[in-house]
């Protein structure tokens, strides 16, 4: 240690051995392992038990650290993770966009460390404190991370990366801030265990604590719909080619789906399928505005009149302004066309619609010397995607949406039976498209409700209330899949509680950083 760090330092007496801090290059590796851990937990990998291991390291480097110290840690952690899992961003818009964005999502975790290290003092007064409190900070960074800015990004959430874990079933309690509260208890426990090596009565009381945590989930019981069940048919109907042109030949998205919807009305008058009471389409499965073009229109009604079944089709709709667009969900009914209709709410800031435009465009023009590749500002809808479909009614949330608490929450309270999550996954990859399946697996335990996420070009499938996942797609195929699903009109106590136990946890989170700041005023100094 350096003389500046031994006055820095709380006295020697003060520090219990095993809460002594790591080894600077001890610190740094078990950051980047905290980012390791992170990332392996996520699909495509779904080592779902290394997300409490990624939480415990990420303590264990930033404890009794300085907070510029906690935020240099949480920083490489963040990087470490985020740009690996976002990788999907620049496969066909170049590097700029995927590292600018993964480096925005990782200072949220570099916020992270450093409030983690400036609530060491609280730490050493309350030692039972520190595991429950990395749970608050992590629920805390999430729903900041959800929110800002221009309405936030919540993908990497570690309630998104526990399809296959007991933890859950918690979602049927309180959503993903509840399942990211237990992941990140049990690491914190695993933190204490690991910073107390030679303490093996410790080491084991928090290890099988942690432990416990987990498999608490098997005791939450899960929803379980009952009544008359709808046969839903999902059509991926494939696009012309990958990237961000996948719609550059006319109405050949759209003639996809038609012709693959005709061909399973074959299928169905010969006995080879069951009859679907209501057809999903994706997002974007119209590359026509069907309501300003007739030949789209046609086609489309040439679907339903041989289904005889009403589909919802994901379209670009003419926007309200010029130079406007909506990306929308219609339902298309046999005979009478179109009908109710979902208008996406969040739009993707910089991907559909581009924020203070004046600005931005002058700064791609310096760096591509053009402006944005954006024309066209998409319009956010306002009204939940509540539509009634033939024998029930389906909440319609639309790609990214799905990872939104509120946008998900308000098509169940607002009466949607079933969840249908519409999306495009033509400019990015197979990652990408399962790990926004893992979202949909835990909305329909979190509500519980039987879902089923339709894509263009994968990865489509239902999933039931119980968050499994049933008859998924390849990636890059045209498919059709058909499954009776039933509708539910019951409420979980995380659809009745909604925010409330994320503004806790946020709560808890912000009352220890005060708390900690007044101990840090009393001369309690850390390195």
């Amino acid at each position: 240690m350096t003389q500046t760090e031994e006055a820095t330092a709380a006295p020697e007496e003060t520090v219990s051995p095993a809460l002594r801090p790591l080894p600077a290059w001890q610190s740094v590796v078990a950051s980047v392992g905290s980012g390791v851990a992170a990332l392996l937990a996520f699909p495509p990998y779904d080592a779902w038990w290394l997300a409490p291991v990624a939480v415990a390291l990420l303590a264990v480097a930033v404890h009794r650290r300085r907070f510029a110290a906690g935020l240099g840690l949480g920083l490489l952690s963040g990087l470490v993770f985020f740009v690996p899992l976002l990788r999907w961003t620049g496969l066909h818009v170049g590097m700029a966009p995927w590292l600018l964005l993964a480096m925005l999502q990782a200072c949220y975790v570099a916020l992270l460390g450093g409030a983690a290290a400036w609530v060491s003092p609280l730490v050493d007064r309350y030692r039972w404190a520190w595991p429950p409190l990395t749970a608050a900070l992590w629920a805390g960074q999430e729903a900041l991370r959800a929110r800002t800015p221009f309405g936030g990004f919540p993908w990497g959430r570690l309630a998104f990366s526990q399809g296959d874990s007991p933890l859950l079933r918690l979602a049927a309690l309180g959503g993903a801030p509840a399942v990211t509260f237990a992941v990140a208890l049990a690491g914190g426990l695993l933190a204490v265990a690991l910073l107390a090596p030679r303490e093996l009565r410790r080491v084991a009381v928090c290890v099988g604590g942690a432990a416990l945590v987990v498999l608490a989930g098997f005791a939450v019981p899960l929803a379980r719909p009952a009544g008359p069940t709808v046969t839903v048919a999902i059509v991926q109907g494939s696009v012309p080619r990958l990237g961000l042109d996948f719609n550059a030949q006319r109405r050949q998205v759209l003639d996809n789906h038609v012709d693959a919807t005709i061909a399973l009305a074959g299928r169905v008058a010969a006995g080879q399928a069951p009859r679907p009471d209501l057809v999903i389409w994706p997002e974007n499965s119209s590359d026509i505005d069907p309501l300003r073009n007739p030949d789209a229109r046609a086609r489309i009604d040439e679907a339903t009149r041989a289904i005889d079944a009403p589909i919802l089709v994901g379209a670009v709709l003419v926007g309200p302004a010029p130079d406007t667009v909506q990306n929308g969900g219609v339902v298309w009914n046999p005979g009478t066309g179109p009908g109710p209709t979902y208008l996406k709410r969040h739009p993707v800031p910089f991907g559909e619609y581009m924020p203070y435009r004046w600005f931005f465009d002058r700064v791609a023009r310096l760096v591509t010397a053009e402006a944005s590749l954006l024309r066209a500002d998409f319009i956010g809808g306002t009204e939940p995607g509540v539509l009634p479909m033939g024998p029930t009614v389906v909440g319609d949330v639309i790609c990214f949406e799905v990872g939104y608490d509120d946008i998900v929450r308000d098509t169940v309270t607002h009466g949607a039976r079933l969840l249908a999550v519409q999306t495009n996954n033509a400019t990015f990859d197979v990652p990408e498209a399962e790990q926004q399946l893992a979202m949909v697996r835990l909305r329909a335990v979190e509500h519980g409700r039987d879902s089923l996420m339709a894509s263009t070009v994968g990865v489509s499938g239902f999933v039931t209330a119980d968050g499994v996942v049933h008859d998924a797609t390849d990636f890059d195929t045209q498919e059709v899949v058909v499954r009776a699903l039933t509708p539910s009109t019951g409420r979980t106590l995380a659809t009745r509680l909604g925010a409330v136990p994320e503004v806790a946890l946020a709560t808890l989170a912000f009352g220890a950083l005060v708390l900690a700041t007044v101990l840090r005023r009393r001369g309690r100094p850390y390195r």
